[in-house]
C-alpha cells in the first residue's frame, strides 16, 4: 500500500505551527537565559517592555495553579486539530487559522511540561504580559470563529 503524501498547500498548516514554536521557544529561551523573573527591557519606555514572568494559568492571568488541566485541555486542542486535519487541509484559510492555534497551544504546552508554567515577555503596559504562543493562538481562534460564523450565514 502506498503512502498517502500531503498535498503541498497542506505544509502551510506544518509551517506555521512550526515557525510558531521555534520562535516563541527560541526566545524564551533567550529571556530565561539572560533575564531574571521579574526583570524588565524598555523598548519604548511606558509602552512596550520585554518583561520575564512565569505564568501557572491560563490567558491574561485565568485558572491560576491549574496546570494539569491546562495540559490536558492543550492536549484535546491538539487532538481536536488533528482529528479536522483532513478538512483544514481543504482551505488555505483554515490551514493559517488551525496553523497559528496549534503553534501557539504546542509551544505553550511544552513550557508547562517543561516547567509547570508558560514564560511570558511582551509587555505592553495595558494589557498582562503574554508570548507569542498566546498571540497566536487568539489570532487563530479569532478567525477561526469569525469564518465558522460567516460559513454559517
Amino acid at each position: 500500500m502506498r503512502k498517502k503524501i500531503p498535498k503541498k498547500s497542506s505544509l502551510i498548516f506544518f509551517l506555521i505551527s512550526l515557525s510558531i514554536v521555534l520562535s516563541d521557544q527560541v526566545v524564551k529561551f533567550f529571556i530565561r537565559n539572560s533575564m531574571n523573573i521579574g526583570d524588565s527591557i524598555a523598548v519604548i519606555n511606558n509602552i512596550f517592555h520585554i518583561t520575564y514572568v512565569t505564568n501557572f494559568g491560563a490567558g491574561f492571568g485565568i485558572m491560576q495553579g491549574k496546570t494539569s488541566l491546562l495540559i490536558w485541555f492543550s492536549i484535546i486542542v491538539i487532538g481536536i486539530i488533528l482529528f479536522y486535519y483532513d478538512k483544514i487541509q481543504e482551505k488555505k484559510s483554515l490551514q493559517i487559522f488551525s496553523g497559528l492555534i496549534l503553534g501557539g497551544t504546542l509551544s505553550n504546552l511544552i513550557d508547562r511540561l517543561l516547567f509547570g508554567f508558560v514564560i511570558d515577555f511582551l509587555d505592553f503596559r495595558i494589557w498582562p504580559v503574554f508570548n507569542i504562543g498566546d498571540s497566536c493562538v487568539c489570532i487563530g481562534a479569532v478567525f477561526l470563529m469569525i469564518y465558522i460564523i460567516k460559513k454559517k450565514n
